[in-house]
């Protein structure tokens, strides 16, 4: 016996004969039991209610409640149903032994007793009853456990028998909770119908190959809402028969498989937009590119980068690009619904943002590499529409690389690096346009690659020097400044050209670096004229729309004036239009501040960007240079004739000096003093030269 069965235990004795309550007490109470007696039912049913017992010995003939309605009572108690009940009678007849179990006795033992029987007899009762109560108690552990975990456990039957299942089986597939088996078509009804068919294979693949089961289907409820269940099962093994042919779980899994599917779609998708991201996209591309393999048809890629995106987030702030972005996902994704290049299942994924301001279009079933122009064509002209976010109407263009499979890549990483590769040219040719892809772009681009490891290299051996062109009154003939340039000695190549070096300086930031030392060297050179005893003019310097963006650009003039003693009054910055798209404010504020040392500022290229005589007003400004673009044709064409001429007015008006970029010839010469501009630069007069040079000119 174990030492739970040993314990001390409460024994309610029940019957009228205080002879037998006596002999029952005395048996008993020599294995450590608790009796207490009842002389008749009605005492016996206060007894119960002060304390329950462990076991009841109950009498069948009583006066005022017999035996069996006693043991009725008990049983109709929720906390006593299963309290282990020994009925004690005289009679040994059928009837009363029936009448015994059907009121809910446990057992029952006939008088005269046998003392050594009835003792055996308890033990085995109590004994029992404590291990139904554990086995109660791990069940409903079990239970709880199941429902925590939405698991329920099922036997398949054989024979048509049905299944048998736990309470949360039944729970999770929304069946009544009886002892019942449940009819398969029963569970197969709650099975969605478009899982019965692969479920019921499975099933069978299992009984007959005897493989574990392990399969995931939906379940329909009647109100048509769905759940996901993970079913595992295998067929029993046992040396004494089997109960089921198949025996399992099952788990409703429908949360997990959402968060599966929502982890799925962060890892495929981009958070903003919806869109597809790079990872999705290059999965889709390679999907595509074996489709057009295999039936031989074609397929193209464009590569859309939004122009001046920077400028939107850094003015109106990164709410409304974001919001600018969405606007434009939905704008390409209309935009390529419209066509039928795409594959209906594939348009989802066919329009994907890369990143930033990056987005990358898939066209499949082409009949023609030039349909991918036409739906460039179409995307640039849509984004171009006026955007309203907030209290901001925003109006953007684009910028898109074009590639074809299979005669621009073989596979998709070359496809999307080649377009990458195109839209970096429209972008160089001033954007807001489609190239195709060339071959030569890559020569192009490797190019650049090389340059820009050599231009680093470049700044820190010296290799560059500052040529200075003049700039010429159109009254008197005289130099009247210079503008500084740089130039770049390569040992090996030679001079490599500016429009080759300063792209690659802008975009790598070594502008900077270079823009300093161009700074410093004009003011030593200014300083070294001096001594020499050369008439000095006012030297000009570029600067780009990147040195004033870490806000220390007044800080850098101001110390290389310092560190060479130069004149303020003898340089002047010139700026283009595009440097004013960034922080119009903080580039104003820095202008003023250098303008206040004494130093002019001029706007160069004048007429290419986006002022306006208005917005021109605004800025501290003392020249414009008309751009050579409107001075090349002012002698043959009168358009631009009537531009250069309006431009050299509106600046007179506005007590500008105007500078007349680019004249080669004496008829450009003579046309631009008639109209009264000031000065001219061009080859007319002299390339750019050398410092001694223009030392010479000087004199």
């Amino acid at each position: 016996m174990t030492d739970a069965s040993r314990a001390r235990r409460f024994v309610l004795v029940v019957d009228d004969d205080p002879t037998m309550r006596l002999l029952v007490r005395e048996a008993l109470s020599g294995d450590g039991h608790e009796v207490v007696e009842a002389p008749d039912g009605v005492a016996a049913l206060r007894l119960f209610e002060s304390r329950e017992p462990d076991l009841v010995l109950l009498d069948v003939k009583m006066p005022n409640m017999d035996g069996f309605e006693v043991c009725s009572w008990i049983r109709s108690r929720l906390t006593s149903r299963h309290t282990p009940v020994l009925m004690m009678t005289g009679l040994d007849d059928e009837e009363s032994i029936r009448s015994a179990y059907d009121a809910g006795a446990t057992d029952f033992i006939t008088k005269p007793l046998n003392w050594l029987i009835l003792r055996h007899r308890v033990r085995y009762l109590l004994r029992a009853s404590q291990t139904l109560a554990e086995l109660r108690t791990s069940e409903e552990r079990l239970a709880k456990s199941q429902r925590i975990a939405r698991l329920g456990n099922w036997t398949l039957l054989g024979e048509g028998l049905g299944v048998e299942g736990s309470l949360e089986y039944r729970r999770i597939l929304g069946l009544p909770n009886d002892e019942k088996p449940i009819a398969v078509s029963t569970v197969l009804d709650r099975v969605h119908f478009g899982d019965r068919a692969a479920l019921a294979e499975t099933v069978r693949d299992c009984i007959e190959g005897s493989s574990p089961l392990r399969v995931d289907f939906r379940i329909r409820f009647p109100d048509g809402s769905e759940r996901v269940i993970h079913a595992e099962g295998q067929v029993p093994r046992s040396p004494y028969g089997d109960a089921g042919i198949l025996e399992g779980t099952i788990q409703d899994v429908t949360e997990r498989k959402r968060a599966e599917e929502q982890i799925r779609f962060l890892a495929y998708h981009d958070n903003l937009t919806g869109l597809g991201n790079r990872r999705l996209f290059q999965e889709r591309l390679e999907l595509a590119i074996a489709r057009a393999r295999r039936d031989e048809s074609l397929l193209g890629v464009l590569y859309l980068d939004l122009d001046h995106f920077k400028r939107i987030n850094d003015t109106l702030g990164h709410r409304v690009g974001d919001a600018l972005l969405k606007k434009i996902a939905d704008t390409v994704v209309a935009c390529v619904r419209e066509s039928d290049l795409v594959a209906r299942q594939e348009l989802g994924s066919a329009v994907s943002r890369l990143g930033g301001d990056e987005f990358t279009i898939l066209l499949t079933d082409l009949n023609d590499v030039t349909d991918l122009a036409k739906v460039a064509r179409r995307i640039l002209e849509t984004i171009q529409q006026p955007f309203q976010l907030e209290e901001h109407e925003v109006v953007i263009s684009g910028s898109i690389g074009i590639t074809a499979w299979p005669s621009d890549g073989d596979d998709g990483e070359i496809l999307l690096r080649n377009a990458d590769t195109a839209m970096y040219h429209v972008k160089q040719r001033g954007r807001n346009g489609h190239q195709f892809f060339a071959p030569s772009m890559n020569a192009l681009a490797l190019r650049g690659l090389v340059l820009e490891g050599k231009l680093r290299r470049g700044i820190d051996n010296g290799e560059f020097e500052i040529h200075y062109q003049p700039k010429v009154s159109l009254r008197s003939g005289e130099i009247v400044g210079f503008e500084a340039l740089a130039r770049w000695r390569d040992p090996n190549e030679g001079l490599i050209s500016p429009t080759e070096f300063i792209p690659i300086a802008e975009e790598t930031g070594l502008i900077d670096r270079l823009g300093d030392w161009v700074l410093r060297e004009v003011c030593a050179q200014i300083v070294r004229w001096q001594r020499q005893g050369v008439p000095v003019v006012p030297v000009s310097i570029n600067l780009s729309a990147h040195q004033f963006r870490d806000g220390t650009l007044v800080e850098r003039v101001s110390r290389a004036i310092e560190e060479t003693a130069v004149d303020p009054r003898n340089l002047e910055i010139e700026i283009t239009e595009s440097t004013l798209l960034g922080d119009e404010r903080a580039v104003v504020s820095d202008l003023l501040k250098l303008r206040e040392r004494g130093i002019q500022i001029s706007i160069d290229d004048f007429g290419t960007g986006y002022s306006s005589i208005a917005y021109l007003r605004r800025l501290p400004v003392d020249a414009i240079k008309i751009d050579r673009s409107f001075v090349a044709e002012i002698t043959v064409a009168r358009d631009d004739a009537a531009l250069a001429a309006a431009i050299v007015s509106m600046g007179r008006a506005m007590r500008l000096r105007v500078i007349a970029e680019g004249v080669e010839t004496p008829e450009q010469r003579d046309l631009l003093a008639e109209w009264g501009c000031d000065e001219m630069q061009g080859f007319l007069f002299s390339r750019a030269v050398p410092a001694d040079a223009a030392g010479r000119l000087l004199r």
